[in-house]
């Protein structure tokens, strides 16, 4: 078929090879690319820059693991019900990666793509009682040390531009209209250094979920050596008062 409704630029397995991107996989991207170059070329179909390979790296470490958070939970308790499941157990635990838990980046890159002054912003969600994306956490205040980090390694190695300046000028917003400062979290900077490194905004959710795809993984290796989804599942049952 060669409608442009049927094309697809990803990749394409031959008897003899595989091609991806328009790359051969065996003879041009294995024992060349790191899986994060990879991921960059698989998503964007460009390989990375140095800086788009540096900040993809460090995003994905940022976001990878929080604790014992409700997708982690699930997905234990999942391998728990049916220890055969790996990949049952895994999806369990990404269905449940929301803007709650995996956080608002995708909601902050088109905030910052918008256009629209931080100021008006601001006025806007708070007058309809709504968040902004990018502001307040549970256990981060102050300051999300990771969001800091981010925009620490941004200034230094010379990729702010205008997003990482606009999600400032966004805190500053956010902190007159609401009467006191809110935390920035690690979403905003996400969004604002992926978006200054020409990153399309439609990626921009790839990377959280990605990087805790990584992270399930590692709960879920951990539970078959260290059972834990059945306590999770008991204490759970206990906290619960059942009424008639």
């Amino acid at each position: 078929m060669t409608g442009v409704d049927h094309i697809s630029h990803i990749g394409q397995a031959y008897p003899d090879r595989v091609e991806v991107r328009g790359r051969d996989l065996t003879g041009d991207l294995m024992g060349r690319l790191s899986f994060t170059e990879y991921f960059h070329l698989l998503l964007t179909g460009q390989e990375p820059t140095e800086e788009q390979r540096y900040f993809l790296d460090l995003l994905l470490v940022a976001i990878a693991e929080h604790g014992m958070m409700p997708t982690n939970v699930t997905a234990r308790m999942t391998l728990a019900a049916d220890p055969g499941s790996l990949q049952g157990a895994v999806a369990a635990g990404i269905l449940g990666c929301g803007p709650v838990i995996l956080g608002t980046a995708e909601e902050c890159a088109r905030v910052l793509s918008s256009g629209r002054a931080p100021l008006e912003i601001a006025r806007e969600i708070h007058s309809a009682g709504g968040k902004v994306p990018g502001f307040g956490h549970p256990v981060h205040t102050p300051f999300d040390p990771r969001a800091e980090r981010i925009l620490d390694l941004a200034d230094a190695r010379g990729v702010s531009a205008a997003h990482v300046a606009l999600a400032r000028e966004l805190r500053d917003a956010v902190a007159e209209v609401w009467g006191k400062p809110l935390t920035m979290n690690v979403s905003m900077p996400i969004a604002a250094v992926m978006l200054d490194l020409d990153f399309p905004s439609a990626a921009v959710k790839a990377v959280p979920i990605l990087a805790r795809t990584a992270g399930l993984l590692a709960h879920l290796a951990e539970e078959r050596e260290q059972p834990l989804g059945f306590r999770m599942a008991r204490a759970a049952e206990e906290a619960i008062e059942y009424e008639r």
